[in-house]
């Protein structure tokens, strides 16, 4: 058996790696994973093992699997790209979700959506591969294989459920805004909240969130983030790309101020509007219920909950050749692996 090698940057990336962990560890594969910056520190379970820098170049897997938007080109390996989100226009295309930067072999697409522009970006450059597989990440939203989702929910008894999650991108975040309107639904408690906050806000946001936890609210860390998807019923957000997330659900989703509200979306930009647009989201029409599956089919249509075990035949496709001949990689991804070595501090071979 081959061994691998998980890479994050962010802690946030450890939900997406975890599924992928389980399924070549179930294949009987060597599984180790090497965690810098924001996301130094963090471990994924017992038998995945924690490397560093130079045991991550000894190491020599098989494959990177990223979930950042780089990977060290100095590693051995297949070096494929995960995405650490679906694409919610935060930003220009050029700037954001398909800017390809020449360090990744093979892009494992989430839907439709973006199978599309990878596509006709890998047929211009030449020197990737690209194969539909969905997002790791959500595959414990179509399982619930530890019963995580299900004790969340359990304190809400019958009522129904809301999950609230905001981007930390102050100029698009909904958490400082909509805090006392949250506030005064949990105090109702006609209906039960899980609250989450993105791992980059500011600590004085998720101290004022997790005080709201009691017998009508829950807060949730980052690592409990797909499993509180599957709890709620109903999500309240902004332009964080959980609300991709949750829609592959066909479940509502109300978001404040999104950047690029479609119509699938509930959105408002008045904190006073919250309680009229949890009433619509509870009771959608038919044409929005229509809007959510579409829009569901588009970005991620695989509801198996098997996208990882299809990230793996992806890559070992790639690695035997089946997925065609690349071009070298472009002169700007040389230039970009030097700046990862000097930020590294590794200039030994590789």
């Amino acid at each position: 058996m081959a061994d691998y090698l998980l890479f994050a940057t962010e802690r946030y990336a450890l939900p997406i790696l975890q599924p992928l962990a389980e399924a070549l560890l179930a294949r009987g594969h060597g599984v180790h994973a090497w965690f810098v910056d924001g996301a130094a520190g963090a471990a994924l379970p017992a038998p995945v093992r924690a490397v560093g820098l130079q045991e991550a170049v000894a190491l020599k897997p098989r494959a990177v699997f990223s979930a950042a938007n780089w990977v060290p080109p100095f590693v051995a390996g297949a070096k494929v790209q995960l995405f650490h989100g679906f694409n919610v226009e935060k930003r220009e295309d050029a700037r954001g979700h398909f800017r390809v930067r020449g360090l990744f072999d093979l892009y494992c697409t989430q839907g439709p959506a973006t199978t599309a522009p990878f596509r006709a970006l890998a047929q211009e450059a030449g020197h990737f591969a690209v194969v539909e597989t969905g997002w790791p990440k959500l595959d414990p939203l179509f399982r619930d294989d530890d019963g995580s989702a299900a004790r969340l929910r359990r304190p809400a008894g019958k009522r129904r459920v809301v999950l609230f999650a905001s981007t930390f991108t102050e100029r698009l975040s909904a958490a400082p805004h909509l805090f006392d309107a949250i506030a005064r639904e949990v105090r109702r408690g006609d209906r039960y909240w899980l609250l989450t906050l993105h791992p980059k806000c500011p600590p004085e946001l998720f101290a004022r969130y997790r005080k709201l936890a009691g017998p009508n609210a829950d807060f949730v860390e980052t690592e409990q983030l797909v499993a509180a998807q599957r709890a709620a019923d109903v999500l309240v957000a902004d332009t964080t790309s959980v609300v991709s997330e949750f829609v592959v659900q066909r479940k509502p989703v109300v978001t404040f101020r999104n950047r690029a509200p479609k119509a699938h979306m509930i959105d408002f930009d008045d904190p006073e509007q919250l309680p009229a647009m949890l009433e619509q989201a509870f009771a959608p029409s038919p044409e929005l219920q229509a809007t959510l599956d579409a829009y569901a089919d588009a970005i991620h249509p695989y509801r198996d909950g098997r996208s990882s075990e299809r990230v793996i035949v992806a890559t070992e496709d790639f690695a035997a050749g089946r997925l065609g001949t690349l071009k070298p990689k472009p002169f700007s991804a040389w230039l970009r692996g030097l700046q990862i070595r000097r930020d590294l501090g590794y200039w030994g071979r590789g």
